[in-house]
């Protein structure tokens, strides 16, 4: 039996998302280890500075509680998108990154947005939409678990928290389930089975396409085979016989 599925792991699928996070914990460190505060890199709505907050933003955060708590969703989440959307991570994730603090920019309250949440709730959001889209029990099942460990992400979309950027969490959703429409074409395929005889042989098989259920010759049509390749295909045609009565 073997089988055809696009569901590989490979080492991208644990070794990015530790990139990424790693680079969270290094900026992190370095705040501590020098005293320094890179909030004024975060970002701040509709002014061209904070503009700047959409790239750096996602690695700066206020504590070791707001870094820890965004640490392990965020390597579940990028984890299960480069294991079961590998062909379309880096374009999720990229476009994402950009959107998902461009609309945060364009709708949030005056004031330093930081924090990788909007990318949590970009990949939470996209896992769950996309795979029930898919209608393939493997990527519905992913939806459900999403809901199941992060349902309770849906509560930070609104503004229960003023410490929360809850504008930076509804971007990601917002965007999360648009990308979920947008490569709705690029669904993994469910996984398929070709079964094989014990007793099958590729040769015998290769040779015998060149007949038909009555063991004529049929490679070529009748008027563009040769007086030398008629020849050749009653040899071949009688060899053909030869062996199938001896196996009969």
């Amino acid at each position: 039996m073997n089988r055809k599925t696009d569901f590989n792991f490979t080492p991208g699928v644990v070794g990015y998302p530790v990139l990424f996070i790693l680079a969270i914990w290094i900026v992190f460190w370095i705040e501590v280890r020098f005293g320094v505060n890179f909030n004024y890199l975060g970002i701040f709505p509709r002014k061209l500075s904070g503009l700047l907050g959409i790239i750096f933003s996602p690695f700066i955060h206020s504590g070791i509680k707001h870094l820890f708590n965004n640490t392990i969703p965020l390597f579940v989440l990028s984890m299960a998108l480069f294991y079961f959307y590998k062909s379309i991570s880096w374009k999720v994730l990229g476009y994402g990154f950009l959107f998902t603090g461009f609309i945060t920019w364009l709708i949030a309250r005056p004031a330093y947005h930081i924090g990788a949440s909007g990318i949590i709730y970009l990949l939470a959001s996209f896992l769950f939409f996309k795979g029930i889209f898919s209608k393939y029990y493997r990527l519905v099942a992913l939806s459900l678990m999403v809901v199941f460990l992060y349902g309770g992400l849906l509560w930070y979309v609104t503004p229960i928290d003023p410490e929360i950027s809850w504008e930076g969490h509804l971007s990601g959703l917002i965007v999360g389930l648009f990308f979920a429409f947008i490569f709705k074409k690029n669904i993994a395929e469910p996984p398929k089975y070709i079964w094989e005889h014990p007793d099958y042989d590729e040769e015998e098989d290769d040779f015998m396409r060149h007949f038909d259920e009555h063991g004529n010759f049929i490679e070529k049509l009748p008027d563009e085979i040769t007086e030398d390749e008629q020849e050749d295909k009653i040899e071949i045609n009688y060899i053909y016989k030869e062996q199938k009565n001896k196996k009969d």
